[in-house]
């Protein structure tokens, strides 16, 4: 470990780049008006949830109670990570110097990591009850709906937050990253940074596996019932194939935005020989990576909320207005026809 035989703080890296390079690199004008656009997105997101969610039914509240978490976590993240980061990028204020004690950089680590997973597991969790409100419409309690979609999101986020306190407890480290304005997990080939690499990886891509998996059924068992013999009576209905196609969206943005990122971590920190030097350096090339891999990640903070404003009915009816003279659709479970009885 690079500290025992440096002055550095356990969270400051040898870092080679000078203060010209960061002007150069970190533009606060930029990351301004990234955080503005994304913070004002989820505002106006949350705006149209608020109004959805007034007359909806049980299945779709419970959706939107997800999609409700979804928005307000992204947003959360914009505003906090965005504040610090635009301050750095403004100030451009030495990091040493300000947080001698690592507590600022330990206390980013741990919102980056939350923020990062929490939208992959409400993904995950959204594809898990949407594949259970279409393939068992009748397993749960239509009453409770709401109140366990509520409790699923608030498991969701104390898993995030359990997991990124675990480098606090000796598991894996937070350290400066390239270019001295944002802390992470350490991509080093201690026993605790390759673990806590390869956890964060690993539970990332598998929440956007799992909800590729359910999704994909969950689309064909749709498409099934549309084009079935009995589609006349179990015809899926618009808000059941408008949350399909919300979720579908939100699944898309998650994989393009962050496996790059998920995946070059699990790369980084089992590469032989080490990516990381005994003194804690890398390789100018594979911190680039790393920024630049996290800014695509970041922009899954902008795209989710216009996912669901975008792929709501009245936009795609307005877009195609034939859609709007469509006979208006049945449930997706089966109705019940009354025997015709004996005179």
């Amino acid at each position: 470990m690079w500290h025992n035989g440096s002055s550095l703080r356990p969270c400051f890296r040898p870092t080679n780049i000078t203060l010209e390079d960061r002007r150069l690199i970190a533009s606060p004008w930029f990351a301004a008006s990234f955080c503005l656009v994304g913070l004002a997105s989820n505002l106006l997101a949350l705006s149209v949830l608020a109004r959805a969610r007034q007359g909806s039914s049980h299945s779709r509240s419970s959706f939107l109670t997800f999609l409700c978490g979804l928005v307000l976590t992204d947003f959360m993240g914009l505003l906090i990570t965005g504040a610090i980061v635009v301050s750095q990028h403004a100030v451009l204020f030495d990091w040493r110097a300000v947080d001698p004690s690592c507590r600022l950089c330990r206390f980013f680590g741990v919102v980056m990591v939350f923020f990062g997973l929490c939208p992959l597991l409400l993904g995950a969790a959204m594809a898990s009850e949407r594949y259970l409100g279409i393939t068992r419409p009748f397993s749960r309690p239509a009453s409770t709906s709401q109140r366990r979609a509520w409790a699923t999101v608030g498991l969701v986020w104390a898993t995030a937050l359990a997991l990124g306190l675990l480098p606090l407890l000796g598991v894996g480290r937070y350290t400066m990253q390239y270019p001295g304005s944002w802390c992470f997990l350490t991509l080093g080939p201690e026993p605790g940074d390759v673990a806590f690499g390869l956890l964060f990886s690993l539970l990332g891509s598998f929440s956007v596996g799992l909800s590729f998996l359910l999704n994909t059924i969950s689309v064909a068992t749709l498409c099934h019932v549309y084009h079935g013999q009995e589609a006349a009576q179990q015809r899926p209905r618009d808000c059941e194939v408008e949350m399909m196609a919300q979720l579908m969206g939100i699944m898309v943005v998650a994989s393009v935005c962050w496996m790059p990122l998920l995946v070059f971590i699990a790369q980084t920190v089992l590469r032989s020989p080490p990516a990381m030097s005994p003194s804690g350096q890398l390789s100018r090339a594979t911190e680039q990576e790393l920024l630049i891999y996290l800014r695509v990640a970041t922009w899954n903070q902008i795209l989710d909320p216009w996912v669901y404003i975008l792929f709501r009915r009245a936009v795609i009816r307005r877009l195609h207005p034939r859609l709007s003279t469509r006979p208006r659709s049945l449930s997706l479970q089966p109705q019940l026809t009354r025997r015709p009885t004996m005179a």
